[in-house]
Order: C-alpha cells, then structure tokens, then sequence
C-alpha cells in the first residue's frame, strides 16, 4: 500500500515505522500549504492518506484529501464542532474517511465498556460521575478527544446527560471532565461513578504511542477500496 503522511511530527514518524514494518510504501510526507497543495498528482498510486496535524489544519487537509480523490485517515483533535461539515464535503465527493480521536484497540474496547457501564449506571443517580484524562505537555486540546469520545458514549446511553463541560464542576445535565498535563504521558482516562458509600472506576492507560500508531496504518489498510465516513467501531465490528 502507498501511504501519503500529512503531519510528519512524533506521531507521523512512529506511523512511519510502522507502515514500513508492515511492508508498506511512504511516497510523500507533507507538512507544509506548499505540499499540500500538489496532492492530487499521487492520485494515480492509489495512496491512502494518513493525517496527524494540528486542530486549526486539520479541517483543510481533509477537505483538500477529498478533493483530490484520496482516501484519508485522521486522528487529529480539537476540531470536532466542524465534524458534520468536513463528513458533508467527504460525502460531496464521494471520498473516503476514516476518523477516530483515538486508534488504540484497548481503548475502543474500552468505549464500549464504558457505555454498557452507562448503561448499567442508569437506575442509580445517587452516583455522580466525573472523568480524569491525563496527557502530555504537547498535547495542545483540552479535554483530549477520547475523553470527548468516552462523554459523548455516555450521553448516548442516558438521556439525563445532554453536554460535557471542562473542570470539575458541573450542572446536572453535564459530565465534567478534569484535564492534566504531564510529562511524558501518552495517555491515561478514568471514568469514576461516585457516591457517599463507594466509587466505581474504569481506567484505561497507554503505556506508549505505538498502540495509536498501529491502529492507524491497520484502519489506513482497511479503508483501501471503500467509500463513506468510517470509525473504529466499523472496522473492529464492536458495539456497546
């Protein structure tokens, strides 16, 4: 597979192994408006492309994916609010999209957790719940985009729950949700139901990159040939 990489940082570099392990072809890296705007011209090679950026980029190098007909993978955060109008222009052109604010296999297993713990959760209000995500100092967004994920999974499943909000305080119709910055922490989210007797915990922690990294060459193979909007929840056929 030819793999185009938007964003060549620390992120981009760790894909790079992997797609090279995994036998595959890196035939450009663009991180730059000036390379961006000559992608078209690998449409012939049949890339797929694999975008790690910044949240004010991310939204035109999708757009401009599309436009030139290439199949692109996103795990860029912080740009969410503009999610329907980027799927909109995907669908526009009949374009292929795979976004998931987070690429690791354990914690898409853990989303589901958390929802069939929604779930179970309901008939209880006596428990508040709070969550905790712990990132490194580089991480610009804030709340992260799988602590984002994981709120939204439990608004799916309680009615009761209707927005998220940063901080630790929260009407009751909110999920607050309490952002730290550490060095050297790829990752760590804890979603915690506490009441005055107990708390009941569910936490996930990444002990490196390489997790995100791999999910995302496999989600870039798995595109290869498809068309619409896709996540993790398609091509690993899990449900909560």
């Amino acid at each position: 597979m030819n793999i185009i990489l938007i964003g060549y940082g620390k992120m981009g570099k760790m894909i790079e192994q992997i797609a090279l392990q995994r036998q595959h072809q890196i035939i450009a890296k663009i991180d730059s408006p000036e390379e961006l705007a000559k992608l078209s011209q690998y449409k012939a090679q049949n890339p797929v492309a694999i975008e790690f950026t910044q949240p004010e980029a991310a939204i035109h190098n999708l757009k401009a994916c599309f436009q030139a007909g290439i199949p692109v993978v996103s795990g860029t955060t912080g740009w969410l609010d503009k999610r329907a109008e980027v799927e909109q222009v995907c669908q526009a052109h009949q374009g292929a999209f795979f976004y998931a604010s987070n690429f690791s296999i354990g914690v898409n297993l853990f989303f589901a957790l958390n929802e069939h713990l929604a779930q179970l959760m309901l008939p209880y209000p006596e428990y508040q719940l709070s969550m905790h995500e712990i990132h490194h100092t580089e991480k610009k967004d804030a709340p992260s985009g799988t602590a984002i994920t994981l709120a939204e999974g439990v608004m799916r499943q309680n009615p009761q729950k209707t927005a998220w909000v940063e901080g630790q305080s929260a009407a009751e119709h909110q999920i607050p949700i309490r952002s730290t910055r550490q060095d050297q922490v790829p990752g760590t989210h804890e979603v915690r139901y506490e009441s005055d007797i107990d708390y009941i915990e569910i936490t996930h922690v990444a002990h490196s990159r390489q997790g995100f990294a791999t999910g995302a060459v496999v989600a870039a193979e798995w595109l290869q040939g498809k068309q619409g909007v896709f996540g993790m929840a398609d091509m690993l056929r899990i449900k909560a």
